[in-house]
């Protein structure tokens, strides 16, 4: 994997890409557990490198982003080569220009301070949606999982080392939620941070303080006397989260 840092959209400053070593490009596409049904967005994609291994050896299709013409030119003249110009495109784009949408997995390795301003559009993205970082985190949004790979030719820094950060974009499920079916004398207040959920449950006359883990579009949450209430698990879809192994079908909770 390659990848080409550029400034925020306003500086419109090129910063100089730094090729990523390939075990750490491989190791990036196995955290995001890539697949053929994946669409990989790589935001500074240098010469195409994690894009081109995407299609090469998972089957993924994917997207490069990068703002050097002549880089751009050498990732589909790399994708010509490699035999994946069928799956494997390059634009010269600005990053912050792109739709990040399309895309099941985004590969980056930019600045911190760049990471920040695409956060809130990450955020934004499908519960699920799977972010990997070549050693920059993002601020406070912890990540997922964190993996440690010993890199002896590493260009950079005085450590050669490098760290993967996987992120899975979390549903967004603070707030309050009045229950169906079963659960409709229920009520569900939740307070979101990232992927770190705490709430209330009151059902008839009973309460219970719970904290939960949200992953994709699961959260599991336990109350706080876990022995005698077991965790929960919700799946959210089209802003209801829906009770996993409910007593009845319609067992949710809707925005109040």
């Amino acid at each position: 994997m390659l990848a080409i840092v550029t400034a925020p959209a306003r500086a419109q400053e090129e910063v100089p890409f730094i090729t990523t070593p390939d075990a750490v490009t491989l190791e990036m596409l196995r955290a995001a557990d890539v697949k053929a049904s994946d669409f990989v967005l790589d935001l500074g994609s240098g010469d195409g490198r994690i894009v081109i291994t995407a299609a090469r050896r998972f089957g993924a299709r994917g997207l490069g982003i990068e703002i050097v013409p002549d880089l751009v030119r050498r990732s589909r003249d790399n994708a010509r080569l490699a035999g994946v110009s069928d799956r494997a495109e390059f634009r010269e784009q600005d990053l912050f220009k792109t739709d990040l949408a399309q895309a099941t997995v985004i590969t980056l390795y930019l600045l911190p301070e760049v990471n920040l301003q695409l956060r809130p559009a990450i955020l934004a993205l499908k519960p699920g949606t799977r972010i990997v970082s070549h050693d920059w985190d993002m601020a406070d949004w912890r990540p997922d999982r964190t993996t440690v790979l010993d890199v002896p030719e590493k260009t950079i820094g005085r450590e050669k080392k490098s760290r993967v950060h996987l992120w899975i974009v979390p549903a967004p499920v603070g707030g309050a939620w009045c229950g169906e079916g079963s659960l409709e004398d229920s009520h569900l207040t939740l307070e979101q941070r990232f992927q770190s959920v705490r709430g209330t449950l009151r059902a008839g006359r009973q309460f219970r303080t719970l904290e939960g883990v949200i992953v994709g579009d699961r959260l599991r949450a336990t109350a706080q006397d876990a022995s005698a209430n077991p965790a929960m698990e919700y799946r959210f879809a089209n802003d209801v989260l829906h009770v996993v192994g409910g007593r009845r079908a319609t067992d949710s909770f809707r925005r109040c």
